[in-house]
């Protein structure tokens, strides 16, 4: 064990005592200077020296977290079997042994979709009419209905699809990202996270789940409040002046290298950029949500009100972040748990997020970044085909077994449907994507070999991958 060097915890309260001014949130921000040179194309920061390893047919994702669980039973998957056994038992068959959230132990009966599909774009994609946006861009995104994961319950489910794990302490995909290849731009962070809330019970997300876990702080995820100032104290207090700041800012920043010679602590080179990159964010983050020059026709495709915490306001603002730079945006809506009032919360839900997701999408396009911008949409995990009486109508409990996601941007082969569950909508049976070769499939598309991507952490080469076994989905990438 190493000797304590008591000005290390000196170091660490007088921080702590002098960081309010400069924004709380920018002190976790990914991007640092210090141990890296900027990227000669955009004046941003490098990653890892070597990466990327691959070719980077990619630059940015967004992915767009449907948090809470949406029903692909009720979106992308429909299932006439199901359909016609509607109120019947569950075969035992398929849940024999099977883990199952509130239904365990219960009466199991089949609960046919409530919704409606039509075949929609070239090749007769199913969407339900939940969508009717999403049908719009039928051509444009790869509908995957394959998809597994490990956790049956919202927090670790959302850990296991943010870090790879269910263990706590992780770094999070968007820290994995900044750390290996950097970011775009010095002006921002590498990796904002924003929220929206409306539906059913909408569940609490920790921060950890954008924590970089044992990687240096610098590259955890920076959440952006919806409605305010989207960064806590980015505005000057009352009397303190652009010079007075940057005055305070190179003072501790001489102080913190100086006590750097000393103590030897990474975690000070972490905070020095903090410093730095909270100033720089006292000029950017103005200018970043003031949506005075978006034109109108732009805000009603959105369906946008900026400043009002909506998905669809977060939507254009993660338009505006990828357009300046940031390398990895991650939205959360927050309602898609629907135990009960299933029809009632789908039409909520869907509500909220159909169009905003369409107009991402959309706007994206015609600006020519969707071509070099990766966009995953989906939720923690699915719902069951089985039935659960909730207040007020019936719902559907968490699954684990088969959901569906789709991805859209870049290589990614729009107009297609990827796997299968089976006639039930119970296991995927065709074409299996664990929630590992999602993460595998974007690194590929970042131009990252995620084999060959790890950091040395208690004696292991740690991997978003982990040990077992990952795939890129290459039969999705044209």
């Amino acid at each position: 064990m190493s000797e304590f060097h008591p000005m290390q915890l000196n170091r660490r309260t007088f921080l702590s005592r002098t960081g309010v001014g400069l924004g709380s949130a920018a002190l976790g921000s990914l991007l640092a200077r210090d141990g890296f040179s900027a990227t000669k194309s955009t004046g941003g920061v490098a990653g890892q020296p070597g990466l990327p390893n691959l070719p980077q047919k990619v630059k940015r994702v967004i992915f767009l977290c449907m948090a809470g669980g949406p029903s692909h039973l009720e979106t992308f998957d429909y299932k006439p079997k199901l359909a016609e056994m509607n109120g019947k038992p569950f075969p035992t068959s398929y849940t024999e042994g099977q883990p199952i959230a509130q239904l365990q132990g219960k009466e199991l009966k089949c609960l046919g979709s409530i919704a409606k599909f039509n075949k929609h774009g070239a090749n007769g994609q199913e969407i339900s009419e939940y969508l009717p946006w999403h049908a719009k861009m039928a051509d444009d995104i790869c509908i995957v209905r394959s998809m597994v994961t490990e956790q049956i319950n919202h927090d670790p489910a959302h850990t296991f699809m943010n870090t790879g794990t269910a263990i706590s302490g992780r770094p999070s995909m968007g820290a994995w990202v900044n750390y290996g290849i950097g970011c775009e731009t010095d002006e921002l962070p590498g990796f904002v996270v924003m929220s929206s809330v409306g539906g059913r019970n909408p569940q609490p997300i920790a921060s950890r789940q954008w924590a970089s876990g044992f990687l240096p702080s610098r590259y955890q995820g920076v959440e952006f409040s919806s409605t305010g100032d989207p960064v806590y104290y980015v505005r000057n207090p009352n009397g303190v002046n652009t010079s007075q700041q940057r005055h305070l800012v190179d003072a501790i920043s001489q102080l913190n290298q100086r006590n750097q010679a000393t103590a030897g602590d990474p975690e000070i080179s972490s905070r020095i950029a903090a410093y730095e990159m909270a100033f720089r964010m006292q000029m950017s983050v103005p200018e970043l949500t003031d949506m005075s020059d978006e034109p109108q026709h732009i805000l009603d495709m959105y369906g946008a009100k900026p400043g009002d915490g909506s998905f669809a306001s977060n939507c254009l603002l993660a338009r505006r972040l990828a357009e300046r730079g940031v390398r990895f945006i991650h939205l959360y809506h927050r309602g898609w748990d629907h135990h009960g009032g299933l029809s009632k919360y789908m039409d909520i839900c869907s509500g909220l997020t159909d169009k905003p997701t369409y107009a991402l999408l959309t706007d994206l396009k015609q600006r020519g970044m969707l071509e070099d911008t990766l966009i995953v949409w989906g939720g923690e995990f699915g719902r069951t085909p089985m039935s659960q009486t909730g207040k007020g109508d019936i719902g559907r409990d968490h699954h684990i077994k088969g959901f569906s996601m789709w991805l859209a941007g870049g290589p990614i082969k729009g107009g297609t449907t990827y796997g299968a569950t089976d006639d039930l909508g119970y296991h995927a049976v065709d074409n299996v994507v664990h929630v590992r070769d999602l993460h595998a499939t974007m690194l590929h598309l970042l131009g990252i070999d995620h084999e060959h991507f790890s950091v040395k952490f208690q004696g292991l080469d740690m991997r978003l991958t982990g040990v077992e076994p990952a795939r890129v989905v290459e039969d999705i990438i044209a």
